[in-house]
């Protein structure tokens, strides 16, 4: 069930070309949690993540359980407060993004990545789950959309956090569209 969501937000964002502007450089990944997940192993997501070729996004393998890290420790942090928002997926950071998604009415929050303290940036993994904490805090409930602005060696990201992919995917795929109309008429 988890893979089969997985592979219909995968085709979600493949047959969209606007969404392959909203990849960042680490590439993006979308990964889903099981019910009272409790490690990596219990989240899919995409072994190698998704790209972009030739104009188009492109996921270079199917979901899989334990194929993400990063996106798997988020989506558990995130769960630990909210159990029903079990998907993740990643896209660029980008300011008309951010204001774009709260126009939509999304729950925005974010956290700087230059104000982690010594021993969370020391201890390899625990950045993410420390972030998360951040951005909750800040805005009193789990946010829909997480970002950062980066750090020294660290992109800056935007997470879209939900109960399902296919939603995500579709939130993304319309955030692209709406930021590459804003795009083009600031160069008109």
């Amino acid at each position: 069930m988890i893979i089969e969501k997985l592979k219909r937000a995968v085709q979600i964002l493949e047959d969209s070309p606007e969404f392959a502007h909203l990849i960042p450089e680490v590439r993006s990944n979308i990964v889903m949690a099981r019910e009272n997940a409790q490690g990596t192993e219990d989240v899919a997501g995409i072994p190698g993540r998704i790209t972009a070729v030739k104009g188009s996004p492109l996921a270079v393998s199917k979901p899989d359980f334990g194929a993400s890290s990063h996106m798997a420790r988020l989506v558990l942090s995130v769960m630990k407060h909210e159990p029903g928002k079990r998907s993740a997926l990643n896209i660029k950071y980008h300011p008309d993004l951010i204001e774009t998604c709260q126009k939509l009415g999304l729950r925005v929050s974010s956290y700087d990545r230059n104000q982690e303290p010594s021993e969370v940036e020391e201890k390899e993994g625990s950045s993410i789950s420390w972030g998360v904490e951040v951005a909750v805090e800040n805005l009193g409930e789990v946010p829909d959309v997480i970002f950062h602005k980066g750090a020294w060696g660290k992109e800056p990201m935007i997470v879209l956090v939900g109960a399902q992919p296919e939603e995500l995917a579709d939130m993304a795929v319309c955030l692209a569209k709406l930021f590459l109309a804003s795009e083009s008429k600031m160069y008109k």
